[in-house]
């Protein structure tokens, strides 16, 4: 099996309402994001994935949530707050539509920092 990682990053406030303390207040991250990529076969090339194809299709993603106010965005309008989890999840959701995912290429997981010493992982498993 190989595995393939690629990130990047963007800028984005929230605030995670209800909660009790100052994340209940607006407030900004420097958010990174990495995806991993699985599969057990390799091209013709040697590469399970172009990691130019799977980075550009992350920036893409990502280029629609940089310096917005996540709260009011569509996808968290249902009163899901963009925590950590959340955002992880909808990124992901967004990410495996890609058209290079097959039998063989698989999303494994997204994982989102929110700092360089807090993140979150979301997988299906």
């Amino acid at each position: 099996m190989f595995e393939i990682h690629v990130s990047a990053e963007f800028e984005a406030a929230h605030r995670v309402a209800g909660y009790n303390g100052k994340c209940d207040r607006l407030h900004g991250h420097s958010w990174t994001v990495e995806a991993a990529v699985t599969g057990k076969k390799l091209d013709n090339l040697g590469m399970l994935v172009d990691f130019k194809v799977v980075k550009g299709r992350l920036r893409d993603l990502l280029e629609t949530l940089d310096h917005q106010y996540l709260n009011e965005l569509p996808a968290f309008a249902d009163g899901h707050n963009p925590t950590a989890e959340h955002l992880a999840q909808y990124i992901y959701e967004e990410m495996a539509k890609a058209e290079f995912f097959d039998d063989n290429v698989k999303l494994k997981h997204i994982q989102v920092w929110e700092s360089p010493k807090s993140s979150v992982i979301y997988s299906l498993e």
